[in-house]
């Protein structure tokens, strides 16, 4: 049985370890990034457009940039009556689940889970105005596509992430050194970085990459896929469609 290296958020461990045993892998699972709420200068301002009907779009580009928001607000109901309003864009089917938990209507998802394909899924909006409730970590690249297209954006950063650094990162790199993992599963640039951090504050950095090079690594993004590529890592498995399911059902056809 093969080992995969997981590496999401608390919050995400859980349910990626039982969907990795389930595809038949043996899972060592170490949080490499986390996230925390965080209320930014913009938010007030994207209730308050939302709640006045000034709002033709609004994106939410992950299922916590759902939960965060909602969290802040003293009544989301009265909130969710007036999104429902507005055409609702979700950046994949786990975004959509907790927008329609929540009973938002969800208007459309863009065929590639990504910034650039919520770019390209958005036409005729010159003139519209866009909301975006994200991380504080977001790819610019959204932001600029849809400003290029003539749209009035706003961005609020509504959670943040963290790069959390403990005994545990240390125990996983070390099982990296003796040949435990088979996989790794990196799903965000971030990710990457402060895996490579740690390993460098470990002084085994180069080691680390050799050892990967002779391995599998699966990415979920180009962006994700361009970090490692830019740390000298190759990448084997990067599936069309960005979801974690996806990710291990790629590993486990292509042999991994």
């Amino acid at each position: 049985m093969k080992s995969i290296a997981i590496m999401r958020p608390a919050g995400y461990l859980e349910e990626s370890i039982k969907l990795a045993r389930s595809a038949g892998f043996n899972v060592i699972a170490v949080p490499m990034i986390d996230v925390l709420d965080k209320t930014d200068s913009n938010f007030g301002g994207f209730v308050e457009r939302i709640m006045g009907g000034e709002v033709d779009y609004v994106i939410f580009t992950s299922a916590n940039g759902v939960e965060f928001t909602l969290l802040k607000l003293d009544d989301p109901s009265e909130f969710i009556e007036q999104l429902n309003k507005t055409d609702v864009v979700a950046i994949g089917p786990k975004t959509e689940n907790a927008l329609l938990k929540n009973g938002v209507r969800v208007s459309m998802i863009p065929g590639s889970y990504s910034s650039q394909g919520l770019v390209d899924h958005l036409t005729g909006i010159e003139g519209k105005v866009i909301e975006i409730a994200r991380s504080s970590h977001g790819a610019p690249e959204l932001v600029k596509g849809l400003l290029d297209k003539g749209a009035v954006v706003h961005e609020t950063q509504v959670y943040q992430i963290i790069t959390p650094r403990d005994e545990r990162h240390r125990k996983l790199l070390e099982q990296v050194l003796s040949g435990e993992i088979d996989i790794f599963a990196f799903t965000s640039s971030m990710m990457v970085r402060n895996f490579m951090a740690i390993a460098d504050e470990m002084g085994i950095k180069e080691k680390i990459i050799r050892i990967m090079n002779e391995k599998t690594i699966a990415a979920i993004g180009k962006p994700t896929a361009e970090t490692l590529s830019g740390f000298g890592v190759r990448v084997g498995v990067m599936p069309e469609r960005y979801t974690f399911e996806e990710l291990l059902r790629e590993c486990r056809e292509h042999d991994c």
